[in-house]
């Protein structure tokens, strides 16, 4: 036996057990998952999605991929171009444009540079590189999590592994893209316009992630990297390792490929925030330093005002894991068949803790308030105020897998026929994983301070700065542990599955410039949803109060002294940022805080000094979680859906003029089923009097059915008009599901409450989707190889937005203890409301220096609507589209002799990102949350050692970028993050 024999033996009998691995770690969280997967764009080829036949897809990518060719040779000259192309960033640019060039309708994608090579280390982040895309970062993280298309993002958008849905545990309909792991990638195709045969359910764009498969580059490939990252204020170098084994046997005939992803991200982020900034009216004389009760009434309070309903800094520590699996299996018999039957599986563990203090503002408290002209309370003072060091450890586990089997077959020369089967699940927190474990200890009451409050600048460049601070106003006894007691614990997990069954079939016909498809397909979609917590059964009051040196009956104090575990220093906390914060928060365990308390015995059984008595019943010494009623919810959608398609060439003056038409019919059937309590008491903590505790009456199943069809026509038009300039129109209509907790047909009222913050929100299970007209005009000049301009406008209609308000109201009669009157309720709500427009244009330019190998790609979009936001409007039903931004990307490169730097340079413009704050408590409606412009730089290197190996470097956020977001006013800061730069180094291996 041959060295490499025996090499290529020992990779294969690795790629098998990367197999079971795959396989079988879905039995982790459940027993049985099968999922199957449809075919898409392919990546190397310049066709239209889904129209591939057998044959063609079992061509090697280097026969597939005309525009550029392999191993480093020149690509064949033309006679108006003698530039060279080869491997590398500019052969997958290159592939890029004649993917756009050839497409039917207006699509942008972005291929792998080699195998095992992806662009960027996360999804979203390339895909930001595109004209028209932008993304959402995870604050604490600093990650990539969604994108928004034309203004439109999270659930306008859809996302599909291979042409197929992929479940999601997330709780929404869109993908979470931190747990997609870009490094065995193929190919990202986003579909501006919709390809009826894939999807019409998307308005903003569908996103289709093409894996690897045996086929694409038959015989024996291996891919390997390892690569190490450290984050600014991580201090630790955390490592990714990445594996890929392919290869065909048997005459290529049979293909197998596995690949497996380890991948670790460690993140310590600072954060200064505002829970939210509820509107009211204030009475007069609270812009003095002192009221009566009777001046206090509420017919008197007449002006309108905001105010910060709870503020804070915390220092976040993350550990982001990922594990990723993929088995792909094809069988090739003869050109007319392809069989393909793969596994993806992929499970993102993340673990926080997190060290903070919070103080509590409450509206009718607050004196000596200062209004700037748009009514935001700048500056005030509060009595009484009590203080709290807050610790949390959370982890949310997200696992995936997916199999599916997919059947190719060239019936004649001109028909292909096609069937595909997928399941899909996804869960969140499998298992025995807890959620969240919250510990809250600190001072009030007869230590409670006089709380300055003060605001400096916007919230892009300053935070709100606290005087007077401290027990009883003692700066020095900030963090004194003599006068610190317990206050409130919090354990609580979200679960959520998502199962997904698909089955696709369609028929394909091709003959002399005429393409006609026809087929169907059924999607069956359940979700449910769970949530249990220490709220459910009022165990998180149970040691509330702060203990003896605050003056209350209930808590404990002082804790033990191994309790605190240090401490971190809140000086100049967010760098660049105008204001100043007390010294320090402490670092404790929520989980050894809750076991001292475990400790001190069973209430119930014995006198345990500290405990609530009166205000928690039930509780024998530990803090079980309880499911709340109204947080069980099971949704499920069955979608019968048909599409037919035809795409002609012919002629126009001698100039080559593409159409095809389409279109898709798709039929829902929605059942949701909720469990219904209504609120029967209110009762107020003797220990802290802020705390609320609702009584529910017994839990009611709640079932909701409602129907919907909808006919989603597509038309593209494309004119060559030269051999370089084509000219583009496309029409076409789409939708938009409604999110998926906003089809909860019962309403939901929390049990742990605040005193002057009841609230509540509910479903509508009736809901319709979002529908869209959507139409693009656009010019494309590709002047030269590996360099094109576009230009493209596009207008959307969009009708049935969901809108929704706060609406302040009572509920089953019930008496709030603190008015002595009916209570009242902030509900949220939602309905189907009005119609909006949105347009903009994309430029995008691509530009290669002939063969000296500079070049760089630049893009802008700028969008705007007929129904912008306006601060003015206090009413419960204020509506806006949001999302949208004007944003800008470049990208400047070389690439040449196996050198590559990249800098990407990428721009977003502030935009409303949702209605809806932490804390939804005010008398306006939903407030809104408008993320900050943002401006980041990354910068990424390698360099080829050899044919088969390089090594690569990369940092993240270069120019050390923050994200802050504000509410309806810009100096009304939510909250700042600065999650830092990340530095990143490996090696690649492959032959």
């Amino acid at each position: 036996m041959s060295i490499a024999q025996a090499s290529r033996r020992v990779l294969l009998s690795g790629a098998s057990t990367l197999a079971a691995i795959a396989f079988i770690a879905p039995g982790i969280a459940a027993a049985q998952t099968d999922t199957g997967q449809a075919p898409g764009v392919r990546p190397d080829t310049p066709v239209e999605a889904n129209t591939t036949s057998a044959a063609e897809q079992g061509a090697p990518r280097d026969q597939a991929a005309s525009p550029t060719t392999q191993n480093n040779s020149p690509a064949p000259a033309d006679d108006s171009n003698e530039d060279i192309i080869v491997t590398g960033l500019r052969s997958s640019l290159q592939r890029n444009l004649d993917i756009k060039r050839t497409a039917t309708g207006v699509v942008d994608a972005i291929s792998a540079e080699d195998i095992g090579k992806f662009p960027d280390s996360n999804v979203a982040a390339s895909l930001q590189r595109l004209p028209g895309v932008s993304i959402q970062r995870s604050g604490a993280r600093g990650e990539p999590t969604g994108i928004t298309v034309r203004g439109f993002g999270g659930d306008f958008n859809t996302t599909l592994y291979d042409g197929r849905r992929i479940a999601t545990g997330t709780g929404g309909r869109q993908i979470d893209f931190s747990t997609v792991g870009s490094d065995f990638i193929g190919q990202l195709s986003v579909l501006k316009t919709p390809d009826v045969t894939l999807a019409s359910s998307a308005i903003g764009a569908t996103v289709d992630i093409q894996f690897a498969k045996p086929f694409d580059r038959p015989g024996f490939r291996v891919a390997t990297s390892a690569s190490g990252s450290i984050q600014d204020r991580a201090g630790k170098v955390v490592p990714t390792l990445g594996a890929l084994v392919s290869d065909t046997f048997a005459n290529d005939t049979i293909g197998i490929l596995s690949s497996f992803v380890y991948t670790r991200r460690d993140t310590d982020t600072n954060r200064v925030y505002v829970s939210g900034w509820p509107g009211g009216f204030y009475a007069p004389c609270q812009l003095t330093a002192a009221c009566t009760d009777a001046q206090l009434a509420q017919a008197n309070k007449t002006v309108v005002g905001w105010f910060p309903q709870q503020y804070g800094a915390e220092q976040q520590r993350t550990k982001d894991e990922r594990y990723d699996g993929r088995v792909a299996l094809q069988w090739h018999p003869s050109d007319a068949v392809m069989v393909t039957l793969d596994n993806n599986f992929s499970r993102q563990s993340i673990t926080t803790d997190i060290y903070g203090f919070g103080v509590w503002f409450n509206q009718s408290d607050l004196r000596n308030v200062q209004l700037d002209d748009n009514g935001t309370a700048v500056n005030f003072t509060q009595a009484g105020s009590p203080t709290d060091f807050t610790a949390a450890h959370n982890r949310q586990v997200l696992q995936t897998n997916q199999t599916g089997l997919n059947v190719k077959y060239d019936a004649t020369e001109n028909l292909t026929l096609e069937a595909d089967g997928a399941y899909a699940k996804s869960w969140l927190n499998p298992g025995g994983v807890v959620g969240s474990s919250n510990g809250d200890i600190g001072y009030g009451g007869n230590l409670g301070t006089t709380l300055g409050f003060n605001i400096s600048g916007d919230s892009n460049k300053a935070f709100p700065t606290l005087s007077n601070y401290g027990p009883a106003g003692s700066a020095a006894d900030w963090a004194n542990p003599a006068l610190i007691g317990s206050h409130v614990t919090v354990v609580q997990t979200q679960k959520n599955t998502d199962v997904l069954k698909q089955l696709r079939a369609a028929a394909t016909w091709k003959q002399d410039g005429l393409t006609l498809k026809a087929g169907g397909q059924y999607v069956d979609d359940t979700f449910r949803f769970q949530n249990a917590s220490t709220f459910t059964n009022n165990f998180w009051q149970a040691y509330s109060g702060y203990g003896a040196p605050s003056g209350r009956g209930g808590g404990v104090s002082p804790l033990p002294s191994s309790l605190y575990q240090g401490s971190i220093s809140l000086n100049n906390f967010i760098s660049g940022f105008k204001g100043s914060l007390p010294p320090s928060v402490f670092i404790y365990s929520p989980a050894a805080y809750q076991a001292y308390l475990t400790s001190l015995g069973n209430p119930q059984a014995q006198n345990v000094p500290g405990f609530n008595y009166g205000a928690v019943n039930g509780f024998t010494g530990t803090f079980d979680q309880a499911v709340d009623p109204n947080s069980i919810l099971r949704v499920n959608e069955k979608t019968w859906s048909l599409f037919f398609s035809a795409a002609f060439d012919a002629e126009i003056a001698s100039m080559p003029f593409h159409l095809a038409v389409g279109v898709r019919n798709e039929n829902t059937h929605l059942s949701a089923t909720g469990q219904g309590t209504v609120p029967l008491t209110i009762t107020r903590s003797t220990t802290d009097p802020t705390l609320l505790t609702i009584g529910f009456s017994p839990a009611q199943q709640v079932v909701n059915k409602s129907d919907y069809s909808y006919l989603l026509p597509t038309l593209d038009l494309r004119l060559e008009v030269t051999d370089k300039l084509q000219l583009r129109f496309d029409a076409s209509r789409t939708l938009t599901r409604p999110t998926l907790n906003l089809l909860n047909p019962v309403l939901g009222i929390g049990s742990g409450q605040r005193v002057n913050a009841l609230s509540g929100s509910g479903g509508n299970p009736n809901l319709k989707p979002f529908l869209a007209d959507n139409f693009d005009v656009a010019a494309e000049w590709y002047y030269q190889r590996n360099s094109y301009i576009a230009v493209d406008f596009f207008l959307k209609n969009v009708s049935n937005f969901i809108v929704g308000g706060v609406t302040r109201q009572t509920v089953n009669g019930v008496i709030d203890p603190t008015t002595g009157q009916p209570a009242v309720f902030s509900i949220t709500q939602q309905v189907n409301g009005p119609d909006a427009t949105v347009r903009g244009v994309e430029i995008a330019w691509q530009q290669v220096f002939g063969d000296s190998g500079f070049g760089f790609q630049a893009n802008a979009t700028f969008v705007n609507t007929n129904k912008p936001y306006d601060q003015s409007n206090i009413s419960q039903s204020g509506f806006a589209v949001t999302g949208l931004a004007n944003s800008a990307n470049f990208v400047g490169f070389y690439d040449k002799n196996g050198f590559q730097i990249r800098a990407a340079a990428n721009w977003r413009d502030e935009y409303l990102a949702q209605f809806g704050q932490n804390q939804n408590t005010g008398s306006f409606g939903a407030e809104p949350t408008f993320v900050n412009q943002s401006f980041q730089v990354d910068l990424t290197s390698s360099y080829d050692i050899s044919r088969n190996l390089s090594v690569f470097g990369e940092i993240l956020n270069l120019n050390n970028n923050k994200q802050s977001t504000h509410g309806r006013f810009k100096n009304q800061l939510l909250d700042v993050f600065d999650y830092g730069r990340r530095y990143t180094a490996g090696v690649r291996y492959r032959f």
